[in-house]
């Protein structure tokens, strides 16, 4: 679970273009990181997964869960001198990753949903009972926007992910069966376009996140990866993010969990 879990930051690393996000070809609207960052984080991460499936095989609850969370935060900042990469992954991948534990996964596929309806059923009151991160970016933007970020989608079990994100990477899959990189872009930018992303809300206050979200939907509307063009249209929504200095951190971070759900899950 825990080597399932890196490879799916690593994918989510890979993908370009992807608006105002770090890849392998630039740091997106990012100074202070790139992609040495980000894998240095992802090696420091590993054995937190692995310590949140086995939390999750044993059964423990959200406190338990968030104590390793924060362990594992300690590590990233460790390991990228205090840059946070993966903070919003570490929750949400962390609790998919348990869930996987609690549900033994690794074998056979499990059934369609499985994953977050775990989280939803054991973990949701915990999550939404939990302490609130007064410092982080993404809680000041929820309380200041009044939308429910990343506490409410993984409490509600990740809607976003199953509705939007399977199937947008399923149908760009379809699509270009032989181009992973478009089925990851694909998936991105659907996410962009319907996700409550407080960290554009952050960092672009509510004209850049209505600018975001709307270059993202023009983009799926237009036909996505279906187009020929996908490519340059995609790059130039990347180019006008880094102008305006957005970064979706929340689609990326879903981006990920996406994709390790789709390797765990029937279609």
């Amino acid at each position: 679970m825990a080597a399932a879990a890196v490879a799916a930051l690593h994918r989510e690393l890979d993908t370009y273009p992807k608006p105002g996000l770090v890849s392998l070809v630039d740091s997106g609207s990012h100074a202070d990181m790139d992609a040495g960052t980000f894998r240095a984080s992802a090696a420091a991460l590993e054995p937190w997964f692995a310590a949140l499936a086995q939390a999750g095989a044993a059964d423990r609850p959200m406190p338990q869960l968030r104590r390793i969370g924060l362990a594992a935060e300690a590590a990233m900042r460790a390991a990228t001198g205090g840059v946070n990469t993966h903070r919003g992954a570490i929750f949400g991948l962390g609790l998919l990753a348990a869930a996987a534990g609690a549900l033994r996964a690794g074998g056979p596929p499990l059934p369609a949903g499985a994953l977050g309806a775990h989280v939803r059923a054991r973990h949701a009151r915990g999550i939404l009972r939990g302490p609130v991160p007064l410092d982080a970016p993404g809680a000041r933007a929820r309380l200041r926007h009044g939308v429910g970020g990343a506490p409410a989608e993984a409490a509600a079990g990740f809607p976003t992910l199953y509705r939007v994100g399977l199937p947008a990477l399923r149908r760009a899959r379809s699509l270009r069966p032989d181009d992973p990189q478009a089925h990851r872009v694909g998936c991105c930018l659907a996410l962009i376009a319907h996700l409550e992303d407080t960290n554009l809300l952050h960092r672009g206050g509510a004209e850049g996140y209505g600018f975001a979200r709307a270059a993202a939907s023009a983009f799926c509307a237009a036909g996505g990866v279906a187009r020929d063009d996908w490519f340059a249209r995609a790059e130039a929504i990347h180019r006008a993010f880094v102008a305006r200095r957005l970064s979706p951190g929340g689609a990326a971070d879903l981006l990920a969990m996406t994709l390790f759900v789709d390797g765990l899950e029937d279609a």
